[in-house]
């Protein structure tokens, strides 16, 4: 689980390599966010492309993100509890980022740089040019 008490909030992009490459199915259970997942399978032809979609408490919708893609989101409203179902369990030498606000991804974040909230490791996390090519 992942509170969050301020809005702006950006939690990711965030994904772990194999040998414990996780799926995810996240659900919003207080307040609202923008979830973002980018594919990071370098055979796919959407590679470095992402989708986002909003979720939230009310309509109770879940999304799943595949293994090989890179997934994070950003509160849409104050005390936001988002739930998270994973396919392999935390492996800290598989742990990776990608940065939030990589231009190459074009992701259109409710938020700018300046204003949004994030972890010491969020704001270190290398762009998708130097992530190398960790899904095949």
């Amino acid at each position: 689980m992942s509170f969050s008490i301020s809005r702006g909030t950006v939690r990711g992009l965030h994904f772990q390599i194999p040998p414990s490459a996780q799926a995810k199915l996240v659900r919003v259970l207080v307040g609202s966010v923008l979830d973002v997942a980018v594919d990071l399978r370098s055979s796919s032809p959407t590679y470095g492309r992402h989708v986002a979609v909003e979720i939230d408490a009310k309509l109770g919708r879940l999304v799943y993100i595949p293994s090989g893609f890179a997934h994070g989101f950003c509160t849409l409203e104050p005390d936001t509890l988002v739930c998270y179902k994973v396919s392999a369990l935390y492996d800290a030498k598989c742990d990776r980022s990608l940065a939030w606000n990589d231009p190459a991804l074009g992701i259109d974040w409710p938020v700018g740089p300046g204003e949004a909230i994030l972890s010491a490791k969020d704001r270190a996390a290398p762009a998708l040019a130097g992530i190398g090519r960790a899904f095949g």
